[in-house]
């Protein structure tokens, strides 16, 4: 049964603060598959490898009018797992196109079904009845992007088909949120100037980056939002468990970390993204959302006094130079480029086609 028609597009959230549309020109994402699967997928035929050659376009924008394309949501085995996605044709990735014969695989992983307090039961299990489209207690179940679908109790991916149902390895039936802090410096010589690069003359800008232990790739230090948690304590927290080893310090430590952070995290900031994030872990019926916000120390000051540690998901933290040969987890490469579009730093030496009216 159809609870909910249309995903809209572009559209504002009560609750939610609104988003300036800034850009308005359509992005196509990485094309590079994530990394972190176990094996590949089997040959394609030839009419098969036609349709996952290219990537697949979304009938949908976020709250930047930003027109977004499926990639990374079709890796296959499923993240940390064996499990194949079925596969979706490009013109049978829009839920508006009829296809009779879609026949996804329905997987959720142990951990998951195991019942954590980051999880949702199943949905049919007795006496979980979730609030979708709505702030459901104390989790927020409401999209960056506007309405969702719900068919037959499940809420529907706005973005299109993925080849899987259930929920993956994300806790929540419906959105997930998450929370990216780019914290960004300018890079400099042994004398304290700004390095500029030799081919564009723009100044390098640098990101604190962290190799996530789940799949090697190199990200944002984010994670996601607990319930009733407002999304600037998500940020903050995030990095220090992710890049400073918050967790593992003692109190003394802690509130010398907090008092030396809230001086970055306390100035003008700029929102990079609001919305909905190809993600290798998302499913028809279960995504990522999150806000990515830039926080930049424009003298290097304040980080130089935070000496970087790796902590909680992450294997390695380091500060790295911010170019378009960066290939990132998700959607960051993304996040990243609007940071340096923002920044006026260098980004490509390659200044591609002039535009012409």
């Amino acid at each position: 049964m159809l609870l909910l028609a249309g995903a809209l597009r572009a559209a504002t959230v009560p609750g939610f603060p609104p988003a300036v549309a800034v850009f308005s020109f359509t992005v196509v994402l990485s094309t590079h598959p994530a990394r972190c699967v176990l094996q590949r997928r089997p040959p394609l035929s030839n009419s098969s490898a036609n349709c996952w050659s290219h990537l697949h376009p979304v009938n949908m924008f976020n709250s930047y009018n930003v027109k977004f394309y499926h990639s990374k949501v079709f890796t296959s085995p499923y993240p940390g797992s064996c499990v194949e996605r079925s596969q979706v044709p490009e013109d049978k990735v829009d839920w508006l196109i009829e296809w009779k014969d879609y026949n996804p695989v329905e997987y959720t992983a142990m951990s998951v079904l195991a019942g954590p307090n980051w999880a949702d039961p199943q949905i049919n299990d007795k006496g979980f009845s979730p609030k979708f489209n709505e702030r459901d207690g104390e989790v927020e179940r409401r999209s960056l992007n506007g309405l969702y679908v719900v068919e037959n109790g499940r809420p529907r991916n706005p973005s299109g088909r993925t080849g899987l149902t259930g929920r993956g390895l994300l806790g929540r039936w419906g959105p997930n949120h998450a929370a990216d802090p780019v914290v960004t410096r300018w890079k400099r010589d042994g004398s304290g100037n700004k390095v500029a690069h030799p081919v564009t003359g723009k100044n390098i800008l640098q990101f604190v980056a962290i190799k996530r232990r789940d799949c090697g790739e190199w990200a944002i230090p984010g994670g996601m939002v607990d319930p009733g948690e407002k999304i600037s304590a998500t940020l903050k927290r995030e990095f220090e468990e992710e890049a400073l080893n918050s967790l593992q310090k003692s109190p003394e430590e802690r509130a010398e970390l907090e008092k030396q952070l809230h001086k970055l995290f306390s100035q003008e900031h700029f929102v990079v993204y609001r919305g909905y994030v190809d993600d290798p872990r998302n499913t028809d019926n279960a995504w990522m959302e999150t806000e990515a916000v830039n926080y930049h120390d424009e003298t290097g000051e304040t980080m130089d006094n935070l000496p970087l540690e790796a902590g909680d998901d992450a294997g390695i933290v380091k500060w790295v130079d911010i170019s378009e040969k960066l290939k990132l987890y998700a959607s960051h490469s993304y996040f990243i480029k609007l940071v340096t579009e923002k920044r006026g730093a260098h980004w490509s030496e390659d200044p591609g086609p002039e535009c012409c009216e």
